[in-house]
């Protein structure tokens, strides 16, 4: 009963959180108004400013922050038990990550849509936003070198999600235009297409779709690679109402529908007991089966500061700013939608990641294969798992304990365990995929800005800001990831700076919303402390994987890592002095305005608009 208590404890404290603090925001400290003129409207070009309803956009912003993060990282981090990473997932979903992501949509709104980075450069200092735009570039270099791995990981690892999430894409397309053309709902259209990929997932081990996931996950890694990104040049350079809104939205309703079904799962196991582990056995009583607090795991580092940068979404990811202010600013359609966008998605990812810290420490106790074959329950399932780091840190481990432990929630409903495993496979597929291409869309939108700021006028071309990002991404991706290694593995090498890089962003964002909200007269306390928080506990993280310890890089000779590395945190106290000197001067100031807009263009306005 425990296990499920703090499912529903969990649920309940995300809404209460949305309707009291989430409400605060949006009325009392960001005024948002549903007569403004938005963005979306003021500009719109039918392709990247498009206006769009809210249930869509939310569909298109969860799916793009979430990705595998709030699966990999609550995952790995239950080594050090469970109750601290509930504990941060919880609150800091709710305090700092859910400010994060909606105070960067807020701001992004209120400036034509433009990046984080861009506005950067207006509210602390010109530099800043060469600065700035650097590090979304190297973070998001990162993201597309190693997802095209991740997603071929998942695939060899469960060959039955292939099929389905490849056949989503033409569909998720082919609805996109019909209902641009024909202004239908998306919502009937996305639940055929929703039952469709069920469809292909339940039949996925047989006849001939069977073979053809068997035969897809045997190519090469870098053929997936080279295939992903060719797909994400694509998706990025298409208008958004064409490919990816339809894909985000049908991805949306179909993680949402098996979040429902885990969560009625875990209902059903916690007050009558999971399905039998062996096959007519009793049902096994639902419990926590790992350690609520364990400092020292073998071969783990120290659990402060790495729990919080080893669970970034679910708790706060400096990624989610280039989401609210790459993409969905510029599809809201009306200001009030930004909470239920930007403040609820947050949430909904939050939860998502204490269900994959229950399905951790709970629902595999209900049943996993040992090495040998041998089905294990309780603390030694955990254990065979959790060992040591070392057994827990590799993708496949980590994505593992996840798949094993909700599936074992499903199969308390009855559900056939190759259906559940492969139902989960698609879940975790799907996610990664909705990252890869709207990372390469943010990055075309980095790349021209950062082109048009040093003067690469050819880089300002959307077509060739997004060739450019692919083939460098292609570039690292198709070096081997380390000795043994294959083509198609090379975003390994810098993989291990991404999770304080990312926290590290997300401190960084925090600081242009402070700048921005202080330049107001308006209250900064509830981003200044959340910004202090993730500067300091991402540069103390990435200072010790630089240079203490037998694993640092300096200790390993990992060179390139620790050259990026010390480029980052030189990044980071550049913006910090920067903003340290124009902080004074700020308070009351407001920014240099926007340059006019071309003709044809009406100014986004806070008031007046008919939008809504």
């Amino acid at each position: 009963m425990e296990t499920l208590a703090i499912a529903l404890g969990a649920f309940v404290l995300y809404l209460v959180a949305y309707f009291t603090y989430g409400r605060w925001l949006s009325r009392k400290i960001f005024k948002l108004d549903p007569a403004a003129t938005v963005p979306s409207v003021a500009l719109n070009d039918n392709r990247d400013y498009v206006p769009t309803s809210k249930s869509v956009i939310f569909g298109h912003h969860f799916t793009s922050i979430a990705g595998t993060g709030p699966i990999v990282g609550p995952a790995l981090a239950v080594i050090w038990g469970w109750v601290p990473a509930l504990l941060w997932v919880l609150f800091g979903s709710i305090f700092i990550g859910a400010v994060h992501d909606f105070g960067a949509l807020v701001v992004s709104m209120r400036n034509r849509g433009q990046t984080v980075g861009d506005i950067a450069g207006r509210v602390l200092a010109p530099r800043t936003r060469v600065l700035f735009l650097s590090i979304l570039f190297l973070a998001l270099t990162i993201v597309l070198a190693i997802f095209g791995l991740v997603i071929a990981a998942v695939f060899k690892q469960y060959p039955a999600a292939i099929i389905p999430c490849l056949v989503q894409i033409p569909l998720a397309a082919a609805i996109g235009v019909l209902i641009h053309r024909r202004g239908l709902n998306l919502l009937i259209p996305s639940l055929i297409t929703l039952a469709v990929m069920y469809l292909s997932v339940y039949f996925g081990d047989r006849g001939i779709l069977g073979q053809w996931n068997a035969a897809m996950a045997a190519w090469p890694i870098m053929w997936w690679v080279v295939f992903l990104l060719i797909y994400s040049y694509i998706a990025s350079v298409l208008p958004v109402w064409m490919l990816l809104q339809p894909r985000d939205y049908i991805n949306s309703l179909q993680l949402l529908s098996v979040l429902a079904l885990v969560m009625v799962g875990l209902l059903v196991a916690g007050l009558i007991g999971g399905a039998p582990a062996i096959t007519g056995g009793e049902r096994q009583a639902l419990e926590i089966v790992a350690e609520p607090v364990r400092l020292n795991p073998e071969g783990a580092p120290w659990i402060f500061p790495f729990l919080f940068v080893t669970i970034a979404c679910g708790a706060i990811s400096g990624f989610h700013c280039l989401v609210s202010s790459g993409t969905s600013s510029k599809q809201i359609r009306c200001e009030t939608d930004a909470q239920f966008v930007g403040y609820g998605s947050m949430l909904t990812e939050g939860f998502l990641a204490t269900l994959v810290i229950l399905a951790c420490v709970a629902g595999i106790g209900l049943g996993v294969a040992g090495k040998d074959g041998a089905i294990l329950t309780g603390e030694s399932a955990y254990l065979a798992r959790y060992a040591s780091w070392h057994s827990a840190s590799g993708l496949a481990a980590k994505v593992g304990a996840f798949v094993e432990g909700a599936a074992n929630f499903l199969k308390a409903l009855g559900i056939r365990p190759e259906f559940a495993v492969a139902l989960m496979g698609v879940f975790v597929a799907s996610f990664a995929a909705t990252t890869l291409d709207t990372a390469c869309r943010l990055q075309r939108y980095v790349t021209q800005e950062l082109a048009a700021t040093i003067g690469l006028k050819p880089l300002t071309n959307k077509h060739l800001a997004t060739i450019f990002a692919v083939l460098l991404a292609g570039f690292i991706a198709a070096m081997p990831g380390g000795e043994g290694k294959p083509a198609g593995t090379g975003g390994l090498l810098l993989w291990p700076l991404f999770g304080a890089t990312n926290q590290l962003l997300g401190g960084l964002a925090f600081l242009v919303l402070t700048f921005w909200m202080w330049r107001r007269s308006l209250p900064v306390w509830f981003v200044a402390l959340p910004m202090i928080f993730m500067l300091i506990l991402p540069g103390v993280a990435m200072t010790m994987n630089m240079f203490i310890g037998e694993g640092s890089y300096l200790a390993n000779g990992k060179w390139m890592l620790l050259s990026f590395g010390i480029a980052t945190v030189l990044l980071e106290i550049w913006m910090i002095a920067e903003a340290a000197i124009a902080w004074p001067k700020a308070k009351g100031s407001l920014e240099a305005q926007l340059e006019p807009l071309p003709q044809g263009h009406t100014e986004p306005q806070t008031e007046g608009g008919r939008s809504c």
